[in-house]
């Protein structure tokens, strides 16, 4: 097994860095076209066959590290009882968004979900399809936000009922975060239970809260999660875009490792936090349409931005988009793995003396 991914987030001595693309099973590959020209993009998230085909997809085609399974973050509102479409062009949208203090308090936590179950059938599918190749990456949304799409109804600029809730009924919102954080940390161990080797949450609108609202209505719940699942000895990624006010207090929560989002200095994380975590990131995605000797050059620059050491993922700063050249993301994991190694020659000498080959 490959087992570079779990390492690094361990903060254990590895031979190079290990790489692997947020949405890397998505549309900029023909492959995944292929298959979403026969079902919907529901239709492929539920059915766990479609979703572990192409949740290998990038394992087989980019040669990355990792295959983090084939879902959305909207499966858990879904589980919920909201009844949800995704429309190309404008993403997943709720036909009843909640709107009142009443909708909330009346939310079920899903238990035994034939929807959540499909997610975790796909994870034993890709299990034995990749036959341990690599492992296997489960995730979940954040409270905050599934929330926010939860009262908003779908992807927004402003955000405005979710932030309206937020001021005007605290209380309810916090009610919802709580059956949120039970959710996702039930939905998490089960994807644990069925194969994934690490996890992790998705704080995509983290940025939307200031300081003090993310304190407040993120940050405990995040710490919930992370505490949770601590006896499950499995790895957590926290990636909460937009967050960079608090990454020592979510380095703190416990988590094994912190996204960093494009916008945000690696070299400036590691110096303020240390080898506290493990950090990944942080291409700029736009990077990928860049010429080839160009793209090398930004790789690189990722990777000299960390420095020596072992606990380095490299991804990028936010998903990879639909239009990326497949060429441009096989150049990133090529550059990556040949430009690496050069900052683990004090990890190779440790795998030496243990007798494992580097």
């Amino acid at each position: 097994m490959n087992d570079l991914l779990i390492k690094a987030l361990n903060r254990q001595a590895v031979p190079r860095t290990p790489v692997w693309i947020m949405r890397q099973a998505g549309r900029y590959l023909p492959e995944y076209r292929a298959v979403r020209e026969k079902a919907s993009f529901l239709e492929m998230v539920y059915t766990p066959e479609l979703a572990a085909e192409v949740t290998v997809q990038p394992v087989d085609i980019i040669g990355v590290d990792a295959a983090i399974i084939f879902s959305d973050i909207l499966v858990i509102p879904h589980a919920m009882g909201l009844e949800m479409d995704v429309f190309e062009g404008q993403g997943p949208v709720f036909e009843k968004p909640l709107r009142s203090v009443e909708a909330v308090e009346k939310l079920p936590i899903p238990q035994d979900s034939k929807l959540l179950q499909a997610t975790c059938d796909a994870i034993r599918l890709t299990r034995t399809t990749l036959d341990n190749r690599v492992p296997v990456i489960g995730f979940a949304g954040a409270p905050w936000t599934l929330a926010a799409y939860m009262l908003e109804g779908r992807g927004s600029k402003t955000f405005q009922y979710a932030k309206s809730f937020l001021f005007n009924e605290p209380r309810a919102m916090h009610q919802l975060l709580d059956k949120l954080t039970r959710a996702v940390t039930s939905f998490l161990l089960q994807q644990i239970e069925a194969g994934a080797s690490a996890v992790q949450i998705f704080d995509s609108w983290g940025g939307f809260l200031t300081e003090e609202q993310f304190r407040a209505f993120s940050l405990p719940y995040l710490t919930k999660i992370v505490d949770n699942l601590k006896d499950s000895g499995i790895p957590l990624i926290l990636f909460a875009r937009g967050a960079n006010h608090s990454l020592q207090e979510l380095a703190a929560t416990g988590a094994h490792a912190l996204g960093i989002d494009w916008q945000t200095s690696l070299a400036a994380v590691r110096e303020k936090l240390g080898n506290q975590v493990a950090l990944q990131g942080n291409l700029d995605p736009a990077a990928l349409y860049a010429g080839p000797e160009i793209l090398e050059v930004e790789v690189q620059k990722v990777i000299n931005a960390y420095g020596n050491g072992h606990a380095h993922v490299f991804n990028l700063g936010h998903g990879i988009t639909p239009q990326t050249p497949v060429e441009n993301v096989k150049l990133l994991v090529e550059t990556v793995r040949n430009y690496s190694p050069r900052f683990h020659a004090a990890d190779e000498a440790i795998l030496l003396q243990n007798g494992t080959p580097a």
